[in-house]
Order: structure tokens, then sequence, then C-alpha cells
């Protein structure tokens, strides 16, 4: 069992440098994508400040479909082209958002987020689908949370097979 160790009060590059060493730990000896991105999110809602939501969105045909998150009741699914996890998807890039009642076609999962971060999860230029942070603070997420998650986000796609997200079931 892991204990998450809080980064309440520590500059971000000494937050995000703990999380991620926490975060390896964590995942040493799996390789299940499903089960560390469970783990990931747990970490990431635990460990962080001021988050109303942290999970992963997969990548399914041309949607984003929900994966393992912590937080509020969610959306389901998203559109390559809609909202900010749409946004980051398309671009495969990171976006950092202020105020998301300014980004044109936000999706309001939680009317309380005002903020929010979107990394988009690509490995070998293969897009698997998304790492999305939410925040009732507005202006939470800089590009300090963005180095941050993008390095937890290699971290995550190092230990992990995803290779059952292209399977198909049933």
């Amino acid at each position: 069992m892991h204990v998450i160790q809080s980064t309440a009060g520590l500059p971000k590059a000494a937050a995000y440098a703990a999380l991620n060493a926490q975060l390896a730990a964590v995942l040493a000896g799996e390789a299940d994508g499903l089960a560390n991105t469970a783990n990931m999110a747990a970490l990431l809602y635990q460990g962080l400040p001021d988050l109303n939501w942290a999970g992963f969105y997969f990548l399914h045909g041309s949607e984003l479909v929900l994966g393992p998150f912590q937080g509020k009741v969610a959306c389901v699914r998203i559109a390559l082209n809609r909202g900010v996890c749409g946004a980051a998807a398309s671009r495969r890039e990171t976006v950092v958002v202020p105020d998301v009642h300014g980004f044109p076609g936000h999706i309001a999962c939680d009317s309380a987020s005002r903020s929010e971060i979107v990394v988009p999860l690509v490995r070998a230029g293969r897009l698997w689908g998304v790492l999305d942070l939410d925040s009732p603070q507005p202006a939470r997420f800089d590009q300090d949370d963005a180095a941050g998650l993008e390095a937890a986000v290699e971290i995550l796609l190092k230990h992990s097979d995803f290779s059952w997200l292209g399977r198909k079931t049933g």
C-alpha cells in the first residue's frame, strides 16, 4: 500500500518532483494501463491541492470515452472536436484553460469547475487518450502544471500497456 504525500504548500516544481517520484513507485512492476491510470488519477486527486476532478478519457474510434477518475460523475463520451479534452486530443498538445466559461465549446460536467488542464497521452505517434484535471479555482493551472503533468504522463506511458484499447469486445 502506498501513502500519498500531499504537495500543498510546496513550490510547483518540488510538488511535481515529489508526485512523479510517488507515481513511479506506484507504477513500478505493473504494466496494466487501466490499473495504472486508476492509481494515477487517485494519486493526482489526493496529492494536488484545489482539484475537483482528475481522470482519463481513452480514444475509441472518433471519440473519447471516460476512464478511471476521481471526483463527481462525469461526461461519458466526448467528440474529438468538443471541449478542452477534444481540443487537446485533436491538437495532441497540452491545453491550459484559466477560465472554462471562456473556452468555446466547453463541456460543463461539473458546474463548479472554473479552470482545466488536459494532457494528451501520445506514444510513438499514437493518441491513446487524455489526462484531464479540473479545479473550482480560476487560473489554477499554468505552464508549471503543464510541465509537471507532461512528465507524469511520460512516466505513465513508460510503465503502461494500452494495447487493450485496440481490442473489440462483445
